[in-house]
């Protein structure tokens, strides 16, 4: 197989290749090969001036490490610099002949990086090749630990001598990069901050804390699908929430939550979709829909939920970091969109699942990931958004007769294998939110609270839920006891008590 023609592009779907440069690797074979994935970020170019600057889209290499120009040079490349893409390598794979790639194996039969290559064509397609085995030689690794998160006991394949450590099956693997911003969050070390923080905090004021959290989070889920649940039906999925981790995950599992979550059952269809989905609006005029998110297929859903689960279960055994894992196995189960109704809540719920089998969260505490996503609202949406959006441009569809759609193309691939390295960054920030902030916010409210409670006791024979009361006639007011609190509720203080009240609570709780 001998040198490609060079085909020069400026622009590679709408994101413009720097001038006077060259796709190289993964880039150059979603171009060569008119590949319809995504477009990875970032992707490799060779610039042919020094110097030129890199983007967060393009890294740009100078041409003396201009990898060459055939299919082999640009694999090779790829799996060296940019580590494994598994939504490009599944569809290359399905696209160049297989004689192909039997050339480049038995080019180089012992090379580190072409028994890479074998094994994950192998791995991927289901396909054995006409190569013999490897013989002895040392293994390599599928996954470059330095690049990407992999696992760290994967079986060794003695047929190509790779050491399997991708953390996931063909049926569901993405994966996550080592980028800086996940590693920086890594260093922190948040399990142990966030024990360290409860070790600070009376064991009595941390329950209380931990059931206001936890609440908290229940209610902030609900707030994210713009609902506002009862109280009744906000603590049934708080405590489903706190059982998070207890029993083994499994698809007659997800269905029971989501009975729990949809509550009145009687306009929602219950249990695995049986028609198509989508997300987004309908025209005002046709009815029509107008996806922003176009759902997994029903004949697609059982296998895909049945890889997220071995996913999760491999993952974890295999030591990746636990935060990664549940952004991985959450954001892929929103993304596949299993259900007619309830999606984001148990997506949300996966995350606290994960945590909490992998001992994450200190005993007793759930970390109030909803209440942080919901502060950080458009950065989630636009998580979510970097996946759906450039799919829709692949995905093809009918509307139905009821303003469904209908997905008349394959599409199972684009949720198997995609990039959870934005949802792993995002998801980080998140939890380092909720140690650093929330649970000392929480912490430091109820000793600032006993303590004007306890004040306000000592002051006037005063039962719990009228100083309750009367604290929340101040937070509401700014500190200062309204008119119409001083003449109703509270008509039997004088002025002096209402003045010492106020300024207790501005001790506590204004000029802190």
């Amino acid at each position: 197989m001998g040198e490609q023609n060079t085909h020069r592009v400026n622009v590679f779907g709408e994101r413009p290749l720097p001038a006077r440069s060259r796709a190289v690797g993964y880039a150059a074979l979603i171009d060569r090969f008119d590949l319809r994935v995504p477009l990875p970020r970032p992707m490799s170019a060779v610039a042919e001036q020094r110097h030129q600057v890199s983007t967060d889209e393009w890294v740009l290499i100078e041409p003396r490490q201009d990898p060459g120009n055939t299919l082999q040079d640009h694999l090779e490349f790829a799996l060296r610099r940019e580590g494994v893409r598994l939504s490009v390598l599944n569809q290359l794979f399905q696209t160049v002949p297989e004689r192909d790639i039997v050339e480049i194996v038995l080019a180089k039969p012992t090379g580190r990086h072409t028994r890479r290559l074998w094994f994950l064509y192998e791995w991927l397609t289901g396909r054995r090749l006409d190569v013999p085995d490897a013989g002895k030689v040392g293994a390599a690794p599928a996954l470059d630990p330095g690049i990407q998160f992999a696992i760290d006991n994967g079986e060794i394949s003695t047929r190509h001598r790779v050491l399997n450590n991708l953390p996931g099956t063909p049926s569901f693997c993405p994966l996550v990069y080592k980028t800086d911003v996940v590693e920086a969050f890594l260093k922190q070390n948040l399990p142990a901050r966030a024990r360290q923080e409860i070790g600070r905090v009376h064991p009595d004021i941390m329950a209380r804390a931990a059931a206001f959290l936890l609440l908290g989070d229940s209610r902030s889920s609900f707030q994210i699908e713009g609902e506002a649940p009862s109280n009744q039906r906000a603590r049934r999925w708080a405590q489903a929430i706190g059982e998070a981790g207890s029993v083994r995950l499994s698809v007659p599992e997800l269905e029971r939550l989501q009975q729990i979550v949809i509550g009145d059952a009687r306009f929602v269809q219950l249990g695995l979709r049986r028609d198509g989905g989508f997300i987004g609006q309908h025209d005002r005029a046709t009815g029509e829909p107008i996806p922003e998110h176009i759902s997994a297929r029903p004949q697609d859903l059982e296998d895909l939920l049945d890889g997220l689960i071995a996913y999760a279960d491999r993952s974890l055994a295999g030591g990746i970091e636990p935060v990664v894992t549940a952004a991985a196995v959450a954001f892929g189960f929103v993304f596949i969109h299993p259900f007619a109704d309830g999606n984001g809540r148990l997506h949300r719920w996966l995350i606290h699942h994960l945590l909490a089998r992998a001992d994450y969260n200190p005993p007793g505490i759930v970390f109030p990931i909803s209440s942080a996503i919901l502060r950080r609202i458009d950065a989630y949406k636009s998580v979510l958004g970097d996946f759906s959006k450039p799919l829709l441009r692949f995905i093809e569809w009918l509307p139905t007769t009821d303003n469904n759609v209908d997905v008349t193309s394959e599409t199972a691939d684009y949720y198997r294998f995609f990039d959870a390295t934005g949802p792993a960054e995002f998801l980080l920030a998140c939890v380092e939110q909720t140690i650093t902030h929330d649970l000392p916010d929480e912490t430091t409210f109820l000793q600032r609270y006993d303590h004007f409670a306890s004040s306000v006791q000592r002051m006037l024979e005063m039962p719990d839920r009228t100083v309750n009361l009367l604290h929340r006639f101040l937070q509401q007011n700014g500190g200062t006891l309204s008119r119409r609190a001083r003449e109703r509720e509270f008509e039997r203080l004088s002025d002096s008590e209402v003045e010492q009240i106020e300024h207790l609570y501005a001790t506590q709780f204004l000029d802190a």
